[in-house]
């Protein structure tokens, strides 16, 4: 496994980076120790979230059209289930498989069970923040990639952000690839709004587990709140800013990723108009 991720004294110093704007933030990929992982899945499976069944059955409806894509490596951004990419791998001629996130617990989990069910699959999982530059392993080299980008995760990216990263990836990925993204489309706040704050707590529980997580880890104390040693002054109600969750249209998202030198061929949505699937070249 390679392992890009970051130690204490780097988070400590991104945490306060972003504490002491005027705005203060934290980076999203800080909810992804194992408590956060845990908590999302949890996440995924509420009555509100509708994101995740959705996508779900969406890539199992279309993902039989994917077998003309040949022999790829699929290479997925965020990968710390593989559940979505399995319906995938059922269609395609993949020779390997390069899981991509922050959490190298989950991914060292990902790569016991694709041992024991996808046995004849090479599996390069990757420890690291997949906003950075990174390069594909070099038993790689000549393969055509298929990347995948499940869960409308392009929607925590600002606008900016996310055709930074469409940029990177196509450096990665390389010139002849395919990208097959799942964007959340714009909806109801009233279907929209439950599913980041449910009914049983679970999304704030998650969200304030970043604090527990720096306090723990970076040296953190958000009772008197100092980070590393450093004060960080608060004023009543101020609230720290933690991700983004963009909805798109589906000609919006195409523009975004037309800005990024990628080319729509294909979109999919399910019945309701909750949710699309891009397939880019």
């Amino acid at each position: 496994m390679l392992d890009g991720y970051q130690p204490a004294s780097a988070i400590i110093r991104e945490a306060l980076a972003g504490l002491s704007q005027s705005r203060k933030t934290l980076p999203a990929k800080l909810f992804y120790d194992d408590e956060g992982c845990r908590l999302f899945g949890e996440i995924t499976r509420l009555p509100e979230y509708y994101l995740t069944r959705t996508e779900h059955a969406l890539l199992a409806e279309v993902a039989p059209q994917f077998s003309h894509l040949g022999d790829v490596a699929m290479v997925e951004y965020g990968a710390s289930d593989e559940a979505k990419a399995a319906l995938v791998l059922q269609h395609v001629a993949a020779s390997a498989y390069v899981p991509i996130d922050v959490a190298g617990p989950a991914l060292d989990a990902l790569a016991a069970r694709m041992a024991t069910t996808h046995p004849d699959l090479a599996l390069f999982p990757i420890v690291a923040d997949f906003l950075a530059p990174l390069s594909l392993p070099t038993a790689l080299r000549g393969s055509r990639c298929l990347g995948f980008f499940p869960g409308s995760t392009i929607g925590n990216l600002d606008p900016a952000a996310a055709r930074n990263f469409l940029l990177q990836a196509r450096q990665t990925l390389g010139a002849d690839a395919r990208f097959l993204i799942g964007a959340d489309l714009r909806k109801d706040p009233r279907i929209l709004v439950p599913a980041y704050n449910d009914a049983q707590g679970v999304t704030a529980a998650f969200n304030l587990n970043i604090l527990v997580r720096l306090n723990r880890e970076a040296g953190a104390d958000f009772e008197t709140i100092t980070l590393g040693g450093v004060p960080i002054v608060f004023t009543a109600g101020e609230t720290i800013h933690t991700e983004n969750s963009y909805k798109h249209t589906v000609a919006g998202f195409q523009a975004l990723a037309a800005s990024a030198g990628w080319r729509s061929q294909a979109v999919w949505t399910d019945p309701d108009d909750l949710f699309s699937l891009h397939l880019l070249e």
